[in-house]
């Protein structure tokens, strides 16, 4: 099926898409710093499967959507674009994958307008209310380091950028080909910033700031997610801890997965698609069948 721009507001959104048009729809989202060809891997099987398979470039990792103000990223506008993809591609209800980011974005969308989504799978990234329990009564917080770090969009360039001292540590265990190509993206004028203003946009929304004058911070979402739930964890991550994978099924009300993979690290969607991708093809028949 090709790639196409997908208008969503002002912005237009590089998506690829693969498999029958007529298919069930599975929207893949990706996170720091990857791309649509982050799921290659997993293209094919879905593809063959008969799914209609949606390859988004998120909110500031194309340069026909990639805004300069911060406040620009705050995550109800992320969520809206992932909806506004599939409005504008003329889905009403899909399975929904993401990893890190991607992963936070499945997990607000789900709490959002779950009769959105037929299923959730979610990689890495445990719900925002486990993590935030986590980071506050484990070795949570101390792993997220690197969000400290991204508020200051100079000094993070300068420190964790493509050409960053830091860089090596936050890419290690990436593939050799991924991390050529994440670093050539991250490279383009203003997309480092536009990447890491993901994170900035995560302390907007709960630390509103003066410029943000009568605004609440944002939810997050407590309220327990209502989808049939994948959860896969590595036991390897070294940003993503025990606590806030274990605490995340506390917030499913529905049937759930929850996948440790011993041997994995942070980068399952380019690392570990031959163990997930038939528990997924799985998990998305099943919620066909209980749906």
């Amino acid at each position: 099926m090709g790639s196409a721009l997908v208008r969503v507001g002002t912005l237009d959104f590089e998506v690829w898409q693969d498999g029958p048009a007529g298919g069930p729809a599975v929207l893949l989202l990706h996170g720091f710093p990857q791309d649509h060809q982050t799921w290659r891997s997993w293209v094919p099987a879905l593809a063959a499967a008969g799914y209609r398979v949606i390859r988004p470039l998120q909110r500031g990792y194309g340069s026909s959507c990639r805004p300069a103000d911060d406040r620009s990223y705050r995550m109800d506008a992320i969520v809206a674009d992932a909806f506004g993809i599939l409005d504008g591609l003329g889905i009403d209800a899909s399975h929904v994958v993401g990893h890190d980011w991607g992963g936070a974005v499945a997990w607000e969308m789900a709490a959002a307008e779950p009769q959105r989504l037929i299923s959730l799978t979610v990689l890495s990234t445990p719900h925002p209310a486990a993590l935030r329990a986590a980071a506050a009564r484990s070795t949570q917080g101390i792993r997220s380091w690197y969000m400290a770090l991204f508020q200051s969009p100079g000094l993070a360039e300068r420190l964790a950028g493509p050409d960053g001292p830091l860089w090596p540590r936050l890419m290690r265990g990436l593939p050799h080909e991924d991390r050529v190509r994440y670093e050539r993206r991250a490279r383009e004028p203003g997309a480092f910033a536009a990447m890491t203003a993901w994170y900035r946009g995560m302390a907007r929304d709960l630390l509103p700031t003066i410029g943000d004058a009568g605004r609440r911070p944002a939810r997050i979402p407590h309220a327990s997610i209502v989808v049939p739930t994948m959860y896969a964890w590595g036991m390897r991550d070294p940003a993503l801890g025990r606590a806030a994978a274990h605490a995340t099924a506390s917030f499913v009300n529905a049937p759930m997965q929850f996948w440790e993979l011993p041997r994995h690290g942070h980068w399952l969607a380019e690392r570990a698609s031959q163990m997930l991708v038939p528990l997924l093809l799985a998990h998305l028949r099943s919620a066909h069948r209980a749906g």
